[in-house]
């Protein structure tokens, strides 16, 4: 199986928490000697995965961006296919709470509405095989771990794959800055689907025309949008507040 890398500590704690078999190495940067580094490589001696103290540079090397002094190189995540979702989800027991990105490419604004999807209880993100950022090691980092516990389900139709949860039951609702509804007066308690459109575009046409609510989020002030991410953790915090009442 090919090998892909990950770093920062909350995506490495994450995988060695929960899928610590797809550890093959791990690269610390030198100079850190505190309790969270101790607890790690602890955990790394007890399932005898290999670990090295190296400076840097060497990690820089590894990877792009903010590693925070840690990379590891782990086997490749099986990715989730549209028939492995309605499993789960008829096998739940619990009402599909669903998040369904259309065409964000960017990896930080996935990374980020991945991390507040595991926040609220969302059981999977949906997105399209096509103009959608992949689970890069980027997004694993800003997931903060969310990567290894919500499910990223690409699907080759997101159009169709709307329709087949529609029949099964689960409201879709989708964010427009036109839409007459607010996000507060939108009904997230039930079998419910929120839907995002891409940075800037917003949904495309077919998305928007499977979705049963179209709704906007209030803007006061002289700003006309909300960044994707932030707007996906308005709608699921409202989404949560009416669910756990």
């Amino acid at each position: 199986m090919s090998e892909e890398f990950i770093f920062g500590w909350h995506a490495v704690e994450a995988v060695l928490k929960r899928e610590p078999e797809r550890l093959q190495q791990v690269w610390i940067q030198t100079g850190r000697e505190d309790r969270r580094v101790k607890t790690v490589t602890d955990a790394l001696n007890d399932l005898g995965v290999p670990w090295k103290v190296v400076h840097r540079k060497e990690l820089d090397q590894r990877v792009s961006g903010v590693h925070q002094g840690v990379v590891a190189a782990v086997s490749e995540s099986r990715e989730w296919s549209e028939d492995d979702l309605l499993a789960m989800l008829a096998g739940s027991g619990k009402p599909p709470f669903l998040l369904i990105l259309d065409g964000v490419t960017d990896p930080h604004n996935l990374g980020a509405c991945l991390r507040t999807a595991d926040a609220v209880g969302v059981q999977a993100v949906v997105v399209p095989k096509d103009k959608s950022a992949s689970l890069s090691p980027t997004v694993r980092k800003v997931a903060c771990g969310a990567a290894e516990t919500v499910p990223l389900v690409r699907v080759t139709n997101l159009a169709r794959f709307m329709r087949t949860i529609q029949n099964d039951g689960v409201w879709l609702i989708g964010t427009a800055g036109e839409a007459e509804s607010t996000v507060y007066q939108a009904d997230f308690t039930g079998p419910v689907a929120l839907v995002m459109g891409a940075e800037g575009k917003g949904m495309r046409r077919l998305t928007r025309e499977h979705c049963d609510l179209l709704i906007n989020i209030p803007m006061l002030g002289h700003v006309d949008s909300l960044n994707v991410s932030v707007a996906t953790g308005v709608c699921l915090y409202e989404a949560l507040r009416q669910r756990l009442a």
